[in-house]
Formats: structure tokens, C-alpha cells, sequence
């Protein structure tokens, strides 16, 4: 898939998200600086979220308080949604860094004020990727859709993926925790690698919320060619999900490491060019383990294997050499040769 100017799938380096998301309480200025301090670190892409709390939410979710907040979601939502105006400044303030700005719309009205304003890509949540009505609404624009699938199984996400596959739009499936922060004990990397099986046109990735960097390493390894991770400037500041968001030097570090993970993913099984002159060194060549006469019909106990590996037989060639005899007499420690020996009968 490609997202603006960035091709995303498991031959390209992993497209690192910095989902600032609605770490920013509402303030635009530290909005800004957060996708600054995202750009500093090396992320290409920032995500936010999309809030127009009238038309995501009815009156019920006043009453309803989530688990990493001590106030109802209706409260946390409103207090944190930037106007549509300041949305726009920070989209332009993110392009002018060179980041790709994209966001998750939770409305309908959300996901059109996004198309209006041309986001490359829609981001769907993991509390949306059973919303079929809003799902069929994203897809209808024709763009790329990054969706996680946190709380769904691949059976309870085939639905939505059929969505998207119907409007042909380019898409990606994110494995995701949805617990803020998710300890290892459910945490699913295997969910990476179900998810490949299970959906082989999509691209897929990894929506984390561990805290450190180790869980999102391991799902590159995996094959993840997306990670999300929430992101702050600061741990100091306060919010629901503050508590499992990388700072600068985490991003960095994640940039980078993924980078390098991910050239080594794709190396096949082999020597590699630069190892031949460890190969050469680094292994065994067949000597004789004490002297023998010529006629001598090798023994294993005449033999042994020892470095360098220059010798003409190689130690995993042991076997082919018990039972030849010698041509000619050689010294304890010698390289043995085929040519030491007569020719084995036919």
C-alpha cells in the first residue's frame, strides 16, 4: 500500500506511527510540539484523533468512566478534541515538518471534516473495526485504511476486512492490546502472525501498548510492517494514555532498531559473502591425529578435524575418509588430501 509518498509492506522499512492522539489535552501549542519532537526523532507519519463528541457519543456516555480515567469518556473526549480549525493547523504544521498526517475518525462526522481536509489515509480503531456502517462510510472515499483489530478475533474482523476489500481500497490490519498499558501476559504477538495467514493481500502491523520498546521490536521481527505507539513529549504530563506512550528517545530508538530488524528479517539462510574469510579460518579440515605409514587403512582413531578450515577435506567430509588407504606416509597434524589415498573401488 502507499500512504501519500511512503510504500508501506514487508520490503520496505517499517512505517513507525507516533499516534499523538489526544495526549495533548486539547491545547493545540502542545500539539504542535509534540509532532515536532515526533519529527526530531525520526518518525515519518503522526496520528491523531478526530473528536466531534456530539455525533460520536449519546448522552449514555456520560456514565460511563474507562478504566485509565477517573472521569466519564464523554468528559475526556471533550476536554481533549481540538476544533476543527486548530485540526487544520496542526495537519499544516505536521506536512511543513515533512510528516504524514493522518488521523481516526470516531464519527461520521469525523471521517467527512478528514476527507474535507484531504488526509492521505484513515485509521480506524480497534473500537471501530466492528462498526461496519462507519467502516463502509471510510471505505467509500477510496483511500488506504489502517485499521486495528484489538478485542476481534480473525473471524469477528472478517466482516470489516470484506469492507474493505469490496471498495478496493489499499488496507492494513494492526494487532493490537487494548489495555492502557497491556502487560506481556496479553499482549499477542502471535496475532501478527495470525493475521498474515489469515488476510495474505493485507499489510500488516502493530498497534502497541506495552510499555518499553522490546514488544514492538519483536512484532517487526515478526513481520510487522506498521507500528503505532502512542506518543508524548514528555512522560511528566498527565493523561489516560500517557502512561504507555514513548517519549523522543524511545521513538528514536524504535526508528532505528526497527530499521535494522527489518533488513534482517528478509536475510535468507546462508553464508553471506563477508563470512568467508571466518568460514576459512572458523572451520575444521581433516588431519591425521598421528603418523602413518604408507599402505595404512585409515581408522576413525587416526584421525581428527582441527582449524584452519584451508585443508582440501573438510570436517563434515570425516566419514568419506575412514576405511581409504594412504599412498603415502604423513606426519601427526598433516592436512589430509584425497589425493593421499588410492581410489575406492567402484
Amino acid at each position: 500500500m502507499q500512504i501519500a509518498h511512503r510504500k508501506v509492506g514487508s520490503e520496505y522499512p517499517p512505517l513507525i506511527i507516533a499516534e499523538i492522539g489526544i495526549n495533548h489535552g486539547g491545547s493545540l501549542e502542545v500539539a504542535m510540539h509534540m509532532a515536532s519532537c515526533a519529527a526530531a526523532a525520526g518518525s515519518e507519519c503522526i496520528k491523531h484523533q478526530t473528536h466531534f463528541v456530539d455525533d460520536e457519543m449519546t448522552e449514555e456516555a456520560r456514565s460511563i468512566f474507562p478504566p485509565n480515567a477517573d472521569v466519564s469518556i464523554w468528559d475526556v473526549i471533550e476536554r481533549s478534541a481540538l476544533s476543527p480549525d486548530d485540526e487544520i493547523r496542526l495537519k499544516q504544521h505536521a506536512e511543513n515538518l515533512g510528516l504524514i498526517y493522518i488521523s481516526t475518525p470516531f464519527s461520521r462526522a469525523a471521517a467527512d471534516f478528514l476527507q474535507e481536509i484531504d488526509v492521505p489515509a484513515f485509521k480506524i480503531g480497534s473500537g471501530e473495526s466492528d462498526n461496519l456502517p462507519l467502516i463502509r462510510h471510510v471505505a467509500a472515499f477510496g483511500k488506504p485504511v489502517i485499521m486495528s483489530t484489538g478485542m476481534q478475533t480473525v473471524d469477528s474482523v472478517r466482516e470489516s476486512v470484506e469492507i474493505l476489500v469490496a471498495a478496493g481500497v489499499d488496507y492494513a490490519l494492526l494487532e493490537c492490546t487494548n489495555l492502557y498499558p497491556s502487560p506481556p501476559e496479553h499482549v499477542s504477538l502471535r496475532g501478527i502472525s495470525e493475521l498474515r495467514e489469515a488476510f495474505p493481500d493485507a499489510v500488516v502491523g502493530f498497534s502497541d501498548h506495552s510499555i518499553g520498546p522490546e514488544m514492538a521490536l519483536a512484532g517487526v521481527a515478526l513481520g510487522a510492517a506498521i507500528i503505532e505507539r502512542h506518543f508524548t513529549d514528555s512522560r511528566y504530563r498527565e493523561g489516560p494514555d500517557i502512561g504507555c506512550s514513548m517519549d523522543p528517545s524511545e521513538l528514536n530508538f524504535i526508528v532505528q532498531k526497527a530499521r535494522e530488524i527489518a533488513i534482517a528479517r528478509e536475510n535468507e539462510k546462508k553464508r553471506s559473502a563477508p563470512e568467508d574469510a571466518v568460514y576459512r579460518f572458523a572451520r575444521a579440515s581433516v588431519v591425521a591425529d598421528r603418523d602413518l605409514p604408507a599402505g595404512h587403512v585409515v581408522a576413525e582413531t587416526d584421525i581428527w578435524a582441527r582449524r584452519p578450515g584451508t585443508g582440501e577435506i573438510a570436517s563434515h567430509e570425516f566419514d568419506r575418509v575412514v576405511g581409504r588407504t594412504l599412498v603415502r606416509s604423513v606426519r601427526r597434524n598433516t592436512q589430509l588430501k584425497w589425493s593421499d589415498f588410492t581410489k575406492q573401488p567402484a
